[in-house]
């Protein structure tokens, strides 16, 4: 029975066959975008980029995690980006969940609660203009003048920009 692992690992055999020269590791515009994990996003298509134009970095809800600060800065201070794109999105998995009730799920099957939060939210704007503010306010970015949040419709295609 073939997995879907097998499947894409086909198709890397497939890639490897077109690949051609992979050119630098800098991010040619200069930007990184943070966004959600949702197999609904598609950040090269919707800011029309190319292989090495920028960083993406995903994880559950798009969140502003310490573990996304240390991608930023090592992006800035040693591969040159100066922007910051945080874009969240609607029908996102992570707005409105009851992360109380989740971690007490969580704990009642594996005897302890995890060690992190997970980052639920209730208003997405507002989630936006945290996740811009811990970008503005994290001392170890060297550039954090050029970040902007937005919010993507999943169901429109839709971006727009949440006001600070």
């Amino acid at each position: 029975m073939s997995s879907a692992i097998d499947e894409l690992v086909g198709n890397a055999v497939a890639h490897e066959a077109d690949f051609g020269e992979s050119g630098a590791g800098v991010p040619a515009r200069g930007v990184a975008i943070v966004t959600c994990m949702d197999s609904r996003i598609d950040s090269s298509r919707i800011f029309g980029l190319d292989s090495g134009e920028a960083h993406i970095l995903r994880n559950a809800g798009g969140l502003v995690t310490e573990d996304v600060l240390r991608s930023l800065v090592l992006s800035q201070r040693l591969l040159g980006t100066r922007e910051v794109i945080l874009m969240h999105h609607t029908d996102c998995g992570m707005h409105g969940t009851d992360e109380a009730a989740l971690r007490a799920e969580i704990a009642a099957e594996a005897g302890h609660a995890p060690p992190y939060a997970f980052g639920a939210f209730s208003d997405l704007d507002e989630a936006v203009r945290g996740a811009i503010a811990r970008v503005r306010e994290h001392p170890f970015l060297a550039h954090r003048d050029r970040v902007r949040g937005f919010v993507y419709e999943v169901e429109t295609g839709h971006l727009r920009e949440v006001s600070v």
